[in-house]
């Protein structure tokens, strides 16, 4: 078995909104993946993407896919953005302290998902998120 769901985020105009209604779509054609795989993948992709649309558009906007899978073993979802080269390791992300007004996400998206990449291909930032289904 095997579902996929592929967007293009156009931000602005578009933002987060589009890829809650995707992630949904996908859920309707997958009802087998559980309430806290969805919850924690869903979450996950969103902080994702949020951070993506927001930090990496430097005033000219952003273009990104995301390219969602669910298979037999777990759901994926791989996005890709134009923006230029971040400063980005994924190594020893911490969640910051309790009082602190931003750096949660990527800490967040870490924590909920099995598999956390970043790569730089073909000019674009490549970023890979994968959670294995539970049983």
């Amino acid at each position: 078995m095997s579902t996929e769901k592929l967007l293009r985020v156009d931000a602005p105009p578009d933002d987060v909104d589009l890829v809650h209604r995707v992630v949904e779509e996908l859920w309707v054609a997958e009802p087998s993946v559980s309430a806290t795989d969805r919850m924690a993948f869903e979450t996950a992709l969103i902080e994702l993407a949020g951070n993506v649309i927001r930090h990496a558009d430097t005033g000219t906007g952003v273009v990104c896919t995301i390219h969602l899978a669910v298979t037999d073993d777990g759901l994926t979802a791989t996005l890709s953005d134009s923006s230029e080269r971040g400063g980005v390791a994924l190594t020893g992300i911490a969640m910051p302290a309790a009082d602190a007004e931003s750096g949660r996400g990527l800490a967040m998206v870490e924590a909920l998902t099995d598999e956390f990449r970043y790569d730089r291909v073909d000019g674009r930032n490549r970023w890979e998120i994968v959670r294995r289904r539970t049983t």
